[in-house]
């Protein structure tokens, strides 16, 4: 069996509008589409016996067993690997349980579809269930243990920590995007310029002066010490010279600790003598230059956590333990807590698994034992020296027994400190009572504290902590944090279309960004160049923090790849369904390329509009699985499906006698005649007229007037600046030259219907044959521009797309002869030279039309070529001087 590739799909996709998160590989069976599980021997038996806990996948029976019945029964390999790759990311701690395997378009290929909860994890997974798979056609043993820690080690590395994961959980419970801007924590809530930050339990929001005196335990100690508030005696000291006197002056026990470290880095408690004050004093300072040392204080550890100056949980915490039973030795004691299914790897569980490591060494060799020492019944041995989770502590929730006076108090640090999100540690013998009562003290003020002992403590009441987080960042009821996110898709007229609602937008004032085939751009600038209509274009325009609306072009290639970079848009807009890119990326037919552009309009929001085009029954029929409201366009007033939709009150936009008309309902508001409007070339261009119509329709939706719209319109010249590629039309002193981006049949129809209605005394044609297009439709398009022209140049494109100069040539060739034999045709296969060609040899009145796929540079010449003109550098049938 082969891997063709592997795609991860990352929002609303072909696969499922509400499972974003989806591993799609296509994979070749090769000789294993001709044995169904049944024909090979043993295989049944085999799979169960390395996957038992398989059983509880109910696959299409829907009882448990089911999938085993399949297997039983016969299915192909494609869907047997699908049900590994799920069960092996739940064996490494991945609860995943979504798939599919449907029918790529070529025999024995499959698109095998699974979930996965971390993307490098799934993507793992593909690989290793068909290497298991295999193994299991085989009959040869394969040990499953070194993949399943792989993928845990992958989840570890990508996914989001406790803190940071539940305060995204907590935004987009309340439909607030996210967007994860590193590798690490830092993440995006909300889009543009209503969104906020996150790192870890930093906000947008965190004080920086806050989070630079509570790094700095000199400043916070000092600060807390001016305000009254209960902290233990200490020096701090940078050289060994100084440790001796700190040591008197502070009196044991001690703790030292860096001045500047977190996490427990560093820390070393409950000093007694000097040697150990000086062995601790060097693990300080190779986290920091200064250190503290500080009277050790005795009690328990308590971890007081305040957001938005309120205390909203309070947990006690114990390092990690284990309690002797008089026969077992520190190690089996350990494994034995670690046994406790509450305990994982990493953050994996509620609990981390206790390790032993050179600390855990030393500390128990300082009470006298080691690993095979048996510790005696009852007794507490510690093995770290701080409480934290991650290296096996536990929590217990103490929040609701927190003495007022001790509540006060930590609210008043928040305040002193200056810091919207802290967590304050606290040693006391007895939280319920005031620290000023028990002796305790303030020990530090963390920012950027952990949650996951709210979270998920050991014992207790867990703590929704994420909430008051999110409430601080987004303090308006119902406040997602989104902008309006117009997204357009469709085999023609996307990125005219999009351009003019980016135009409208622009000139209601509105800061737009928006993507289309040419670049990205914010306000007008092109920020990136390039075909920019996929997801990472798209999210380059939502994390941008001057865009207050985004129009998103949304091509078909994107949207297999990785599915869209938005979950939900206000407006979505299919212009049309035509053949194009059929053949590629197991979209064979109309209808499944269809089923492709419907994605858009299905992620619309509940008050949102879909805008589909009534006059195509292909994206019409969209109309059937919307969860939001419809709105219809139709270059004819009397299309029954627009006559539907106005008796029933919808909006809908129509041409009729001659203008662009706005409908709600059955009332009629013409926007302006189609022949005043510059886009149209005084009407010539109706299918620019059918981009003008969903284009009204979804700024009215917007809030966009009448008025507004009329001198938007009016004011979005056709031009290279504007609309570059789209019917730029270049007048030269003797001819002229139409440059246009037409590269399907659907898209060369529309060309055509245009050129027709143009003067001309002789029309030369210069189009290329496209390496990612059926041969049927390169024949089609030969045929179309040999309808078109009085002559025909082919040229190639720079990019073959897996075909050769020549056969690109033939098709389009053998597409102009069947229309007409005896059409005069030149093969120049550089765009640059059959452009020259053309205009070093036209007639006077003539018409060039240039269908090109790399616009800015075919652009760029015809530009040059008419100011060489106007300047006299060139004449026609001369070479550039």
């Amino acid at each position: 069996m082969k891997i063709r590739e592997i795609n991860a799909m990352r929002g609303p996709n072909y696969w499922s509008i509400r499972r974003h998160k989806l591993i799609v590989m296509v994979l070749d069976l090769e000789d294993m589409e001709d044995k169904p599980t049944n024909k090979i021997a043993g295989f049944g038996d085999r799979l169960k016996a390395m996957f038992p806990s398989m059983y509880y996948h109910r696959c299409s029976e829907g009882c448990d067993g089911g999938f085993f019945m399949r297997v039983d029964e016969g299915t192909w390999m494609g869907h047997v690997i699908e049900h590994i790759a799920l069960e092996i990311q739940t064996l490494a701690g991945m609860d995943t349980g979504f798939g599919r395997t449907r029918d790529y378009g070529e025999k024995g290929v499959y698109n095998v579809v699974f979930s996965y909860i971390e993307e490098n994890a799934g993507r793992y997974a593909a690989k290793a269930a068909v290497a298991i798979c295999e193994a299991l056609v085989e009959g040869t043993p394969y040990d499953m243990t070194e993949d399943i820690q792989n993928m845990r080690e992958l989840r570890e590395a990508q996914r989001l920590g406790p803190s940071t994961g539940s305060i995204v959980e907590e935004a987009a419970a309340r439909g607030i995007p996210w967007i994860r801007l590193n590798k690490y924590s830092l993440c995006q809530l909300g889009y543009g310029a209503n969104q906020k930050r996150i790192q870890a339990t930093v906000t947008s929001e965190t004080s920086s002066i806050g989070v630079e005196i509570a790094c700095d335990k000199e400043d916070t100690k000092f600060l807390l010490q001016q305000a009254e508030v209960e902290v233990p005696k200490g020096e701090i000291i940078s050289r060994e010279s100084s440790l001796e006197e700190a040591c008197r002056y502070v009196r044991y026990p001690l703790v030292i600790k860096p001045i500047d470290g977190n996490h427990g880095r560093g820390i070393t408690v409950n000093i007694n003598t000097y040697e150990e004050a000086l062995e601790a004093f060097h693990a300080a300072k190779k986290v920091s230059q200064k250190v503290i040392v500080e009277k050790y204080i005795t009690g328990e550890d308590y971890r007081l956590l305040v957001i938005n100056n309120k205390l909203v949980a309070a947990a006690k915490r114990s390092p990690a333990h284990v309690i002797g039973d008089g026969k077992s030795t520190v190690k089996e004691l350990i494994d034995h807590v670690n046994s406790d299914p509450r305990r994982g790897y990493g953050h994996e569980n509620v609990l981390t698994m206790i390790t032993i490591n050179d600390l855990t060494k030393t500390i128990i060799a300082a009470k006298g034992y080691t690993e095979d020492s048996i510790v005696p019944p009852g007794e507490k041995l510690v093995l770290k020296d701080t409480a934290n989770l991650s290296t096996g502590g536990t929590a217990e929730d103490v929040t609701d027994i927190v003495h007022p006076a001790n509540v006060a108090m930590a609210e008043r640090i928040s305040k002193i400190i200056d810091l919207d999100i802290c967590g304050i540690d606290i040693m006391t013998s007895d939280i319920s009572q005031p620290l000023s009562d028990t002796g305790g003290a303030v020990l530090e003020v963390n920012a950027g504290p952990g949650f996951r002992m709210h979270l998920a403590p050991t014992k207790g009441l867990p703590r929704n902590v994420a909430a008051p987080v999110v409430d601080k960042l987004f303090p308006k009821q119902g406040d997602t944090g989104r902008i309006p996110i117009v997204a357009i898709t469709g085999t023609n007229g996307k990125t005219t279309t999009s351009r003019l609602i980016a135009h409208m937008a622009k000139m209601h004032g509105y800061r737009v960004g928006y993507t289309t085939s040419d670049g990205v751009y914010i306000q007008n600038r092109m920020l990136m160049k390039g075909d920019c209509t996929g997801p990472a274009s798209a999210e380059f325009v939502l994390k941008d923090p001057t865009v207050n609306v985004a129009v998103l072009e949304c091509a078909r290639g994107g949207l297999l790849r990785s599915g869209l970079a938005f979950t939900q848009c206000d407006v979505g807009i299919v212009t049309n369904v035509a053949a194009d890119h059929l053949g590629l990326k197991g979209i064979h037919t109309l209808e499944q390329l269809a089923k492709v552009k419907a994605v858009i309009p299905e992620t619309v929001t509940p008050n949102g509009y879909a805008i589909l085009n009534a006059d195509d029954n292909l994206v019409y029929d969209m109309r059937k699985n919307l969860q939001c409201k419809l709105a219809l366009f139709s270059m004819d007033e009397n299309n029954p499906h627009i006559k539907a939709l106005q008796r029933r009150g919808g909006i809908t936009s129509v041409y009729e006698n001659g203008y662009v008309t706005l409908c709600r309902g059955e009332w009629k508001m013409r926007i302006l005649k189609a022949d005043k409007i510059p886009l149209t070339f005084g009407g010539k261009a109706e299918f620019m007229i059918q981009n003008i119509l969903p284009a009204v329709i979804a700024a009215d939706v917007q809030g966009i007037s009448i008025e507004d719209m009329k001198i938007a319109l009016e004011t979005f010249i056709p031009s290279t600046s504007q609309t570059p590629g789209r019917l730029n039309l270049f007048q030269f002193e003797n001819f002229q030259v139409l440059l246009d981006f037409a590269h399907n049949p659907a898209g060369m129809q529309a060309l055509q219907k245009f050129t027709d209605n143009l003067d001309a005394t002789h029309k030369v044609g210069i189009i290329a044959g496209i390496g990612d297009r059926r041969e049927e439709d390169n024949n089609e398009m030969g045929k179309i521009i040999a309808q078109m022209c009085d002559e025909v140049i082919i040229r190639q494109d720079k990019n073959l797309r897996g075909k050769t100069e020549q056969e690109l040539i033939k098709m389009v060739d053998d597409g102009i002869k069947a229309y007409d034999p005896n059409k005069k045709t030149t093969i120049i296969p550089s765009e640059k030279e059959a452009i020259m060609h053309a205009v070093k040899t036209a007639k006077k009145g003539s018409l060039i039309i240039v269908c090109s796929d790399v616009v800015p540079e075919a652009l760029e010449l015809v530009t040059r070529l008419k100011e060489q003109e106007m300047s006299g550098d060139i004449v026609l049938g001369e070479s550039i001087k």
